[in-house]
């Protein structure tokens, strides 16, 4: 689970609920258009477009606008961009097995979810060559996180291990393995980072400096 760290919302949003007047008051359920094609697109970006809690690589025709608190809590306003990510899954097609926000749906308890907009996301979580996620140490929240947002499901642990078999060459001098990870790690021209950063940093990052 990468650290997400949080921007300001984007202009077009706040300006949208700057309209609010004595005859109308916005909801979750009026953002559409533009507006909330912005706020999807700025969520993508600081993400640098991964998942906000498996890292798949995200696409705007497959992932959704991700409340962290539910916004049914009475404690929670749903327009509150602070409290929104951007996760993976925007359509349940027959026989693909439910992960990440659609899994998690309205469950949250603050003590057994870890949140990717914690400083200490990555280091809770640690990963096997095989594409396995485990809780590091004897973290009930991290084991908890895993459950409630499937992330041990066979589906992410095989395309894990897919992304983690390149560098598993043996052919690989230390040199080229190095230059390998170090370049995995870096944004692309688009501000796109590779699919599980984390995954590839936990097991490799002894091999190079870690720019993040």
């Amino acid at each position: 689970m990468k650290h997400i760290v949080k921007r300001l919302e984007p202009d077009v949003f706040s300006a949208w609920k700057a309209l609010e007047n004595p005859n109308w008051t916005p909801t979750y359920d009026d953002l559409r258009g533009a507006e909330k094609q912005a706020v999807k697109t700025s969520l993508m970006q600081e993400q640098g477009y991964l998942c906000c809690y498996c890292e798949r690589q995200l696409s705007d025709d497959d992932s959704h606008i991700e409340h962290f608190k539910p916004q049914h809590l009475a404690d929670v306003d749903p327009l509150d961009y602070a409290n929104l990510l951007c996760s993976c899954q925007n359509r349940l097609d027959k026989g693909v097995p439910r992960h990440c926000g659609n899994l998690k749906g309205d469950w949250f308890d603050s003590h057994l979810l870890v949140s990717p907009m914690s400083p200490d996301s990555e280091a809770r979580f640690s990963y096997t060559a095989d594409g396995r996620i485990h809780p590091s140490a004897d973290d009930a929240a991290a084991l908890a996180t895993i459950q409630h947002l499937g992330l041990d499901i066979p589906k992410l642990i095989s395309l894990r291990s897919a992304a983690i078999a390149p560098f598993l060459d043996e052919d690989l001098s230390n040199e080229e393995l190095s230059r390998f990870v170090e370049g995995y790690l870096l944004k692309d021209a688009e501000g796109h980072y590779a699919p599980f950063w984390t995954t590839i940093r936990g097991l490799f990052c002894g091999a190079v400096e870690v720019v993040n």
